[in-house]
């Protein structure tokens, strides 16, 4: 049985491959997952977001470190580089804390400047813009269509 320290290392590892399976293969069947940007996906929901971000990450590039974790918690600092679909390079800086039930991951929470990456993502209305409510929810109900359009394509996660 991998450690949690492991287990955190393993769903990395997996994303530098954009190996979704591998990733989703670390979730508990009840994962509770949320960003600045999906705030609130559980079970299939959190699957299916990564599945969707290997999938679409053609320049996709995951660096990560500072991996720790105990019996019940853990923690890990992540980086992702990519090209977002505006095509401006992202380089989105995040740390991510987690929670175990029967060697798995139950809980994931990553934390990022929302407002940092709509000034990469979204250019000058991103910097002129992007700390508002607005355009903050804007993005999220954009990735959340997004995420709902691509499950509606995939029965696995029906």
């Amino acid at each position: 049985m991998k450690t949690n320290q492991e287990l955190i290392q393993t769903f990395y590892t997996a994303f530098q491959q954009r190996d979704y399976a591998g990733m989703i293969a670390c979730y508990h069947p009840d994962i509770h997952f949320s960003d600045p940007v999906f705030t609130d996906l559980r079970g299939k929901q959190a699957g299916a977001m990564w599945h969707m971000l290997c999938e679409r990450g053609q320049d996709l590039q995951i660096d990560f470190g500072d991996v720790w974790a105990d019996e019940g918690n853990g923690r890990a600092h992540w980086e992702a580089t990519y090209t977002f679909s505006t095509g401006r390079k992202v380089h989105n800086v995040i740390d991510a804390e987690f929670a175990f039930q029967d060697g798995l991951i139950i809980r994931h929470q990553d934390s990022f400047d929302l407002w940092r990456w709509t000034r990469m993502a979204l250019g000058p209305m991103g910097w002129f813009l992007g700390w508002s409510l607005v355009v903050q929810n804007r993005v999220r109900g954009t990735a959340v269509q997004s995420l709902n359009n691509f499950i509606a394509n995939h029965s696995e996660y029906q």
